[in-house]
């Protein structure tokens, strides 16, 4: 109705024009000038109302709405995007309008294949935008840590491009969509090989959120890629994880199924971080305790309660096992050792530790003896699990661990140096 209404409009446009005098050659030209002008003016001036004012009145309302959801159109500009179909939209009918006067030239037709692909595009624009605002709402609930879908909307975005790419195709070439998709049916296993790591990512994303294996702000550890630190993002194509040292690792989606890696969230949803460290003691300084080592121990608080029971159990014992002459031999009998009473030392001392959770795993324990001496371990699990304060508790343990042992009248064990062959020293 409307382009009827345009159309007699422009016949008293082309009446007007002939009888000023022009030349019928041109009034052709000229009345397509003047609807170029007013097709280009129009459509500005709707574009600026709409952006100036229209979608100023659509951004305050959903400001005042207590809802937070529909801020999210506004910043991913859903609106902005989608108001310039109006343009658009009105440049399509309008052509039909200014090339009437050439029924011979199909230009027009041209044009409007041009704008029509246009359109395609801007509405593929805004479907995009409109997915970014699904999955930034997703966000917003706790679940979608362990569960993200920006694998699946980037999935959605490539075939809504892919689906706007055979229209635009179609509108352009006048090719009936059936004849293109046969035609991709041919190429389908190229698509397969140019498309392999965007098919393998998203079976994976898929895997990496069903099995909840890793989220955003994971702690990671993959020594394939040398990667150490946290996940920023899962996409579809490529994991990023920032290392400590403040780089960034990028690595492909489907390797992170295909390869080993170690996801550190069990232990920081734990009740502690586990210390696994241990000390090596030179074997030769082990020894049965004298009398006068047991009486030094028994002035250390944390073994007096301890050497006391010990020596009773021990005395109780020999005297059943009369037999045993403990004079002949050290070997007769039961008898304390250095490095045992230093193993219960520790676990005293760590018992004591307000930074060692108790409720957890702890011990103190030998390991198998190696060239490098007996080994010394102690496993428990810090309260502390930040790993500044979880280092500076570490070495707290051990700077006093290696300070203690001497008074066992036990070694360290360490390879030597230049130093110890040196024969000034």
């Amino acid at each position: 109705m409307e382009i009827i209404e345009l159309n007699n409009l422009s016949k008293l446009f082309q009446n007007y024009l002939l009888s000023t005098g022009l030349a019928e050659a041109y009034v052709n030209y000229v009345l397509a000038a003047i609807w170029i002008i007013i097709t280009m003016t129009v459509s500005w001036l709707t574009y600026r109302i709409a952006k100036g004012y229209i979608l100023k009145v659509i951004e305050k309302v959903i400001q005042k709405t207590k809802s937070k959801y529909d801020d999210i159109l506004i910043k991913r500009k859903v609106f902005n995007r989608l108001i310039n179909l109006i343009p658009a939209t009105i440049t399509y009918y309008m052509i039909a309008v200014i090339f009437e006067t050439f029924p011979e030239s199909s230009f027009d037709l041209y044009l409007q294949k041009i704008i029509s692909s246009l359109i395609v595009f801007i509405i593929l624009w805004t479907i995009n935008a409109v997915l970014g605002v699904v999955n930034d709402i997703y966000n917003t609930f706790p679940y979608a840590k362990d569960r993200p879908i920006r694998g699946l909307v980037q999935i959605i975005q490539i075939a809504a491009s892919f689906v706007s790419t055979i229209v635009i195709v179609s509108i352009l070439f006048d090719i009936n969509i059936t004849k293109i998709l046969t035609g991709l049916g041919a190429t389908a296993a190229i698509l397969l090989l140019v498309f392999k790591d965007t098919i393998l990512g998203f079976v994976a994303s898929i895997q990496l959120s069903a099995n909840k294996m890793v989220s955003a702000g994971d702690w990671i550890t993959m020594p394939t890629y040398k990667t150490d630190g946290t996940v920023l993002d899962i996409s579809l194509n490529t994991v990023k994880v920032q290392n400590w040292d403040q780089t960034i690792t990028t690595i492909p989606t489907y390797k992170m199924v295909e390869d080993s890696f170690v996801n550190w969230k069990g232990m920081e949803h734990s009740d502690g971080r586990r210390i696994k460290r241990s000390i090596n003691i030179d074997m030769r300084s082990v020894k049965f305790c004298s009398p006068q080592m047991l009486e030094r121990f028994k002035k250390i608080r944390l073994l007096k309660d301890y050497l006391s029971q010990k020596e009773e159990e021990l005395t109780e014992y020999n005297k059943v096992n009369e037999e045993l002459t403990l004079t002949e031999s050290l070997v007769n009998g039961r008898r304390l050792t250095n490095i045992g009473v230093f193993r219960k030392y520790l676990e005293a001392y760590l018992l004591e530790h307000p930074m060692i959770n108790n409720n957890m795993t702890f011990m103190v324990r030998q390991l198998q003896s190696t060239e490098k001496g007996q080994p010394i371990e102690i496993y428990g699990f810090s309260k502390d699990k930040s790993w500044t304060n979880y280092e500076s508790i570490q070495a707290d343990i051990f700077d006093h661990v290696l300070a203690v042992v001497n008074e066992f009248e036990l070694n360290i064990y360490q390879l030597p140096s230049g130093t110890d062959f040196n024969p000034m020293n």
